[in-house]
């Protein structure tokens, strides 16, 4: 990952208001970076969390406490209008209470020491296809939970020596399942769970 474009995109970011996009960008700079200049960054490569660790490990490192916070937490960003696909696909936004069409993203915060860092995250995909036999619709399914990424994020986070006593979610993470994984994990840790 080049650190100057990086660096150039996560400041335009931070600074936009509204929708980011290429075009702006270019236009921010005065056209000193070309529309086809940043979608070639953004889409030569899919960034993973092991990307983003080695970007925020540092930083990281330099604020985390034996009290320190992990927080998990989705959102989606609607994309109403652009064609279905394995991510690009329907999702039960808990903040509306129905599906919409977006990009579902699963957020893992490091907090400690006043400060927010993202440590790990996963997009939500949904590979596998199957007819609904009530309403006679293609849906689609994820392989893999949103529960089972989220204890796969805190395994990561482990291996990754991140130093946390607690660890935050929303209500619907509640699965027993996680409870146990969090606290049979090595380090001791908490579970504090959000109302809706």
């Amino acid at each position: 990952m080049k650190n100057k474009e990086l660096d150039l995109y996560t400041d335009y970011l931070l600074s936009t208001f509204g929708a980011a996009t290429a075009t702006g960008l270019s236009a921010m700079v005065g056209g000193a970076v070309s529309h086809d200049q940043v979608t070639r960054f953004l889409s030569k490569t899919d960034y993973t969390s092991k990307d983003l660790w080695q970007q925020v490990k540092s930083v990281v490192r330099s604020i985390e406490r034996d009290e320190g916070v992990l927080i998990f937490d989705d959102t989606i960003q609607e994309k109403a209008w652009t064609d279905e696909n394995e991510l690009m696909c329907w999702h039960y936004d808990h903040v509306s209470g129905h599906n919409v069409r977006g990009i579902n993203l699963l957020n893992a915060l490091y907090h400690a020491g006043g400060a927010s860092i993202p440590v790990a995250f996963e997009l939500i995909k949904k590979p596998l296809q199957y007819c609904d036999v009530q309403t006679r619709q293609i849906k689609r399914m994820s392989e893999v939970t949103k529960n089972e990424l989220m204890r796969q994020m805190i395994q990561t986070c482990l291996q990754n020596s991140v130093k946390f006593r607690y660890v935050l979610m929303d209500s619907w993470f509640s699965a027993s399942e996680n409870f146990e994984f969090i606290v049979n994990t090595r380090r001791p840790a908490s579970i504090a769970v959000a109302g809706q």
